[in-house]
């Protein structure tokens, strides 16, 4: 146990950089998700920033269910886009610890 302390505190700095260098990386990567058979699209980034929301058109007819049914769809698609995106970035800042498994995803 305390050699893994050793190694860690060796390589706090490179870790530090790792993960910092993963942060900006993910703000490239991206996630979609849909709900409602596709009804429902949202795009969002491995930081977890919603960057588009489509909505099909044949979501808004009143044979679709009304706006309730829409709204619902939008959650349904925000909250799997904001799953993907965590389990994303949970995945690459666990490579940039070299699989210690630390989990800094909380604090960046």
């Amino acid at each position: 146990m305390m050699k893994n302390v050793g190694d860690l505190l060796k390589n706090l700095g490179k870790i530090r950089k790792d993960m910092e260098k993963v942060q900006a990386d993910l703000k490239n990567r991206f996630v979609e998700a849909a709900a409602g058979g596709g009804l429902v699209k949202v795009l969002m980034n491995g930081q977890q920033e919603v960057l588009k929301v489509t909505i099909d058109p044949k979501a808004v007819s009143a044979e679709a269910g009304g706006i309730e049914i829409l709204e619902d769809l939008v959650v349904a698609a925000v909250s799997q886009a904001l799953e993907q995106s965590k389990t994303l970035k949970s995945e690459e800042l666990n490579k940039a610890t070299g699989g210690m498994g630390l989990n800094f995803s909380d604090l960046l």
